[in-house]
């Protein structure tokens, strides 16, 4: 049966340096189209992952997500979820997820030297009933997953966590402004109802 899973591109690479029978081996060992369980603790214990996503074009973006560890949610065995917060207001990566639903997630436990990739189709969902469990959400990101598989860590650098962001929405807490939206550039042009437009420069 033919791969879904390598492209003609990939093949043409993978014969010029002889690695279609190490390729083949790897999508039939590794790569999976659902979550298991120690998939599913490593997904729940990341406070970060970066979000690959394509406009209806093909033109590629990507973007760093956070949060503290949990954010990104394992919600079954075939579904993530991911909260959206206040950002720049640009929505490049949400407004292609809107024209091409097609989304890669590169996930990285800097701490321990691990690394996974998940690819599916994403989704947007203002009345999604996991939103109250993220203080401060906008919507909820939900991914049906296709491909899981894990990376291979050796090039990964070891990092160790100095701190967690203060911006970061929690229960209980004001959330800080950031600086920038109390700045020239973007004091007068706020969405209404964001918080920095009241707040003191």
């Amino acid at each position: 049966m033919a791969s879904t899973f390598f492209h003609d591109g990939s093949r043409e690479l993978q014969d010029r340096f002889d690695t279609r029978r190490l390729a083949d081996r790897l999508e039939d060992r590794i790569v999976a189209d659902v979550l298991n369980d120690e998939q599913r603790a490593f997904v729940e214990r990341l406070d970060c992952f970066f979000l690959a996503t394509a406009d209806a074009d093909g033109r590629p973006d990507c973007s760093y997500k956070g949060g503290d560890p949990g954010f990104l949610r394992a919600v079954d065995e075939r579904t993530l979820a991911f909260p959206n917060y206040d950002g720049n207001g640009m929505y490049r990566s949400l407004g292609n997820v809107l024209v091409n639903p097609a989304v890669g997630l590169l996930l990285v436990d800097f701490e321990h030297g691990s690394r996974m990739r998940i690819n599916g189709d994403a989704s947007l969902h203002e009345d999604d009933p996991m939103r109250d469990a993220w203080p401060e959400a906008q919507l909820v990101v939900r991914v049906a997953v296709r491909e899981v598989f894990p990376n291979c860590p050796r090039y990964l650098h070891r990092r160790t966590l100095v701190e967690s962001s203060a911006f970061v929405p929690r229960a209980g807490c004001d959330t800080p402004v950031p600086d920038w939206k109390r700045s020239s550039l973007a004091r007068d042009v706020l969405p209404a109802g964001d918080p920095a437009a009241g707040a003191p420069r």
